[in-house]
């Protein structure tokens, strides 16, 4: 990518008392992008947003948007001169004011006749036209977010913020409002940043993806980036529940109880180490199929499209688990596994 950047934060720090809630924050957003910011709970995510908000002043570090320092060791530009919006957790709507009013709210700096016409341009844009008049208890979840979104859309902010905007609604209504969100944000070549904790959310609606840890990025790159070339333990465990097989490094090799795996690292000889493997890496075979690592069933899980079976290998405390889209018929009990040794990741025991 190039230009000059919509959003660059430059070794941001942060602490509260004698916690380090931030530690050497690098993140460059360009114009156009959608960033997910994901984690734990208590990684520092929400606190990050809050800064480039301007909510919160970071400690080191500084924030620049559009070549231009925002916040510094010297400098601070107040929340309202920004240019940012943010839709938040709960949307934050006024209870006493319709769509239309709340939408309006933002806009008191423009001509009346201009804003009324930037409003109706939202609530069009959000399809809620019908309901401007409605107020905020009598719409549905969905439909309170996407007020709380056409509100933050309407003062056309450089940037818009987004502290886990889909969370409060059902399952369902979640995934479509979220399509629909993003759609709209594309269209309107929206810079977005959104924050979430929800693992599938951040890999499929962000152009990027920044995991992070105890106040530090630990891995940035795009959802297959991050889902397939994890850069340590808590970043596979973050995005995908493995089986993990512990065995010992020899000539270039993990061997562990149920095969063989090479390794590309500097592990050393004689070392344990752990195998990831995704429940999607392991094929169930016929027991007569000559496939070389004998298992047996012990529960199946039915979940739609794929089944989840948990199998029973001799010299594995644990079962492997095993997920795939073909259904295994239910006489099917004494089986023979395949591990793709090429989705295979090996890590060390810390």
């Amino acid at each position: 990518m190039s230009g000059i950047a919509a959003l660059q934060l430059n070794s941001i720090g942060k602490r509260f008392g004698d916690v380090d809630v931030l530690t050497d924050i690098q993140l460059t957003v360009m114009p156009g992008e959608i960033i997910c910011l994901v984690g734990r709970s208590g990684c520092g995510k929400s606190t990050l947003l809050r800064i480039i908000a301007g909510v919160e002043t970071p400690d080191a570090g500084a924030v620049m948007m559009n070549g231009r320092e925002i916040a510094g060791p010297t400098t601070f530009m107040e929340p309202e001169k920004r240019r940012i919006g943010f839709v938040f957790q709960d949307y934050a709507l006024f209870p006493h004011l319709t769509v239309e009013q709340n939408v309006l709210f933002g806009l008191k700096g423009l001509p009346r006749a201009e804003a009324k016409a930037r409003v109706a341009d939202m609530i069009q844009h959000v399809r809620l036209a019908e309901l401007a008049t409605r107020y905020p208890h009598t719409l549905s979840g969905g439909e309170q977010q996407r007020v709380a979104l056409a509100r933050a859309l309407a003062p056309k902010p450089d940037i818009l913020l987004m502290d886990e905007p889909f969370s409060n609604l059902d399952r369902g209504l979640r995934d479509s409002v979220r399509e629909e969100t993003l759609h709209l944000l594309r269209g309107l070549k929206t810079t977005a940043i959104m924050v979430t904790h929800d693992p599938e959310e951040a890999l499929s609606a962000g152009d990027r993806v920044v995991l992070m840890q105890n106040g530090r990025v630990v891995q940035s790159g795009t959802g297959y980036d991050v889902h397939d070339n994890p850069v340590s333990r808590y970043a596979a465990d973050f995005f995908c529940a493995f089986n993990k097989v512990e065995g010992t490094v020899k000539n270039g090799h993990l061997e562990t109880p149920i095969g063989t795996f090479p390794h590309e690292g500097d592990l050393r000889e004689g070392s344990r180490a752990l195998a990831y493997i995704r429940p999607s890496a392991i094929t169930l075979c016929e027991a007569d199929s000559g496939a070389h690592i004998a298992g047996r069933i012990t529960s199946r899980m039915f979940m739609g499209e794929i089944e989840q079976v948990s199998v029973s290998v001799v010299g594995l405390a644990q079962d492997l688990r095993v997920r795939s889209m073909r259904r295994s018929s239910a006489d099917m009990q004494d089986v023979r596994l395949l591990v793709a040794p090429d989705r295979v990741l090996i890590f060390t025991l810390d």
